[in-house]
């Protein structure tokens, strides 16, 4: 492995750096974007039990805020409740905008190393084929180990541009649909709550 990647010249550095910080966004991405921890199953249950029965205190807003992103969400629109309907979409809209804000969290990052790693890729492949046109400019094309290791170094730095690229643009996809998802899951809530602060609407208590 050590060899094939040697082989690969000095381009091979980036390419592993690019798969190396891929590997680290992914693995903490599929750690954070849990379900069970941006919109805990039981948390508007456990909401709307408290403000029917009067017992929403101010540290329970805390520990909820402090729960999860959706709490976030929920604790900014009850503070801005007594304003009425419209002061309190619109400050659960400005709660949702930095939540997704956070979630997108190094996505960006995720996007360019799978935009950029075939083409640093495809940068060895050409500076491969540089150096077999330049030896046989010099030696002629009797020296097949020299066109060989050229080649050789432009097809390697491709294909592991591609396959850095391939599974990262897989992922990144993967986290995109994953945000959005929880991003409608977490709509679906806030209207709920103010419908329902509002008198707008019964809860089920059971969902």
């Amino acid at each position: 492995m050590f060899e094939l990647i040697a082989s690969g010249g000095w381009l091979m550095i980036p390419i592993i750096g690019c798969s190396v910080l891929a590997l680290a966004i992914c693995m903490e991405r599929l750690w954070e974007l849990r379900a069970s921890k941006i919109a805990p199953p039981d948390l508007m249950k456990n909401v709307w039990g408290w403000l029917k029965s009067g017992a929403m205190t101010a540290e329970r807003m805390k520990e909820v805020k402090r729960s999860s992103p959706l709490g976030r969400i929920v604790v900014a629109g009850l503070n801005n409740a007594r304003h009425g309907r419209e002061i309190m979409k619109e400050s659960i809209q400005e709660a949702a905008t930095q939540v997704i804000h956070e979630l997108e969290r190094f996505l960006t990052a995720l996007g360019t190393i799978a935009a950029i790693a075939p083409l640093i890729g495809l940068l060895g492949t050409v500076i491969g084929m540089i150096k077999v046109f330049t030896e046989i400019m010099i030696q002629g094309t009797g020296n097949a180990s020299v066109l060989a290791g050229g080649i050789s170094e432009a097809l390697i730095t491709t294909a592991s541009g591609l396959a850095v690229a391939i599974p990262t643009l897989i992922f990144h996809r993967h986290f995109q649909r994953k945000i959005d998802s929880l991003v409608i899951e977490m709509e679906q809530q806030a209207v709920k709550l103010v419908e329902a602060v509002h008198g707008e609407r019964d809860v089920d208590h059971d969902k």
